[in-house]
């Protein structure tokens, strides 16, 4: 159940927002304070799962061999054998491509050293490397959730930016995953909700609307 005023600001920010010809996305914005970005033990790198889901599909990768690429055929979007690796490796243009036309990549864990040196340049300054699974897993129920994440990354920036959605989800559902989204943050910071100087909902086009 959605806090009473996470829904009253995400129908505010309907209100405010023009419809538009496209499906918006909905994220919040949100600004630190008093919190040392150049420490990477102090930034925010959380994957969360919404709780109502994206609003939109969201595409994983898979890196695998063998058994693992075989259950991952029905139901990852893309499957990458390791000896089609060095294609996306030695072409800049086509690594570049796939890093930025999936969202979530997993990866057969022995396979996480050539791809670390092959593509990490690519993937990691993205936030793209894979999760690495045992070679024995079934990848169905990671892939399934992936669908339902964002990953939030401050950086060493003190404004970020999270999906929580898509415009034609209902209010309701856009404020619980908005919760979820900020109670991971949260707990993340040293100080919780007083290293949060503001934060704001906003569709893709539309008004900025305050929230904290």
């Amino acid at each position: 159940m959605a806090d009473k005023h996470s829904v009253e600001t995400i129908k505010k920010l309907l209100e405010a927002a023009k419809p538009r010809a496209f499906k918006e996305s909905v994220e919040v914005a949100v600004n630190l304070r008093d919190v040392d970005l150049s420490v990477p033990k102090n930034r925010v790198e959380e994957d969360v799962v919404l709780p109502k889901g994206r609003g939109k599909p969201i595409r994983v990768c898979v890196f695998a061999s063998g058994e693992l690429a075989l259950k991952a055929r029905n139901v990852a979007d893309l499957v990458i054998q390791p000896q089609e690796i060095e294609e996306y490796a030695s072409d800049k243009r086509k690594a570049r491509a796939l890093a930025t036309s999936y969202d979530f990549f997993i990866a057969e864990a022995p396979l996480m050293p050539v791809i670390g040196k092959r593509l990490g340049v690519v993937l990691g300054p993205r936030g793209r490397m894979p999760r690495p699974v045992p070679p024995t897993a079934d990848p169905t129920n990671l892939i399934n959730s992936l669908r339902n994440t964002v990953r939030v990354r401050s950086r060493d920036k003190r404004t970020f930016h999270a999906a929580i959605g898509t415009r034609d989800m209902p209010p309701e559902d856009l404020a619980e995953n908005l919760d979820a989204l900020m109670r991971r943050v949260v707990g993340k910071l040293e100080r919780g909700r007083f290293n949060i100087q503001s934060a704001y909902v906003k569709t893709t086009m539309g008004p900025a609307v305050k929230y904290l």
